[in-house]
């Protein structure tokens, strides 16, 4: 399954972010505490801390996705704790909003068991026609869906995205062998984007620490793991 993606800088979302502070500043909103949603929402939402003024940083781990552009069934809140937030004005930060989920659940958890004085949510991005909750405050409004490969995301997604690149085309053609280079150009086709030599390598050394595939030195060939 080829996958729609783009490439996102580290100057794009400091940008970003700038711009999302100016838009929740224009609101009058003042948050005591930025509660980061993990994982994604960590970078943006000390981000927001800085341009916003604001000292106090939690994080909660709202998850959907398990992996690059795949989702479990629903959302959960991973390690669940418990503050006493009664006069305490929150927002709730994430990096963007696809299915909404995960900053929906994030918020209803920390309204029902923390008991603020309000919470707000904000994402720099915000993916309309899917999305099944809007944030408070966004910054860029995505009409058509798309994976951003955040900065913070790339190995990740590279290693995900290889595996699952091998993994589609050994059952539609059988194959399991490929040469450094057919990985590369395979990346390329199915995902029009290029992470850069570092992050090639680092990947396929996981995937052969995971034991998703083997290497063979004579050879310089990656074999496909199939059980």
């Amino acid at each position: 399954m080829r996958v729609n993606t783009k490439l996102v800088s580290w100057d794009e979302i400091v940008d970003w972010s700038i711009h999302l502070a100016d838009i929740i500043k224009k609101d009058g909103f003042k948050p005591d505490l930025i509660v980061a949603v993990a994982r994604g929402g960590f970078v943006p939402a000390r981000l927001l801390c800085d341009f916003l003024g604001i000292d106090n940083m939690l994080s909660i781990q709202s998850q959907h996705w398990t992996e690059a552009a795949k989702m479990e069934e629903r959302a959960i809140i991973k390690f669940p704790y418990y503050i006493d937030a009664k006069n305490l004005k929150i927002l709730v930060v994430d990096d963007i909003v696809d299915t909404g989920d995960t900053l929906k659940l994030a918020k209803i958890y920390i309204e029902e068991n923390w008991k603020p004085l309000s919470v707000k949510t904000a994402a720099l991005q915000w993916i309309s026609p899917v999305a099944k909750f809007k944030p408070d405050y966004y910054y860029i409004e995505v009409k058509e869906w798309i994976w951003f490969q955040y900065p913070w995301t790339r190995l990740e997604d590279t290693y995900q995205f290889i595996k699952r690149m091998m993994m589609e085309t050994f059952k539609e053609t059988g194959k399991r062998e490929w040469t450094y280079e057919e990985i590369l150009r395979g990346f390329h086709e199915w995902y029009g984007i290029d992470v850069g030599e570092a992050y090639y390598k680092r990947a396929m050394e996981i995937l052969v620490e995971k034991e998703i595939v083997e290497f063979d030195p004579d050879r310089k060939i990656y074999k496909l793991r199939v059980t």
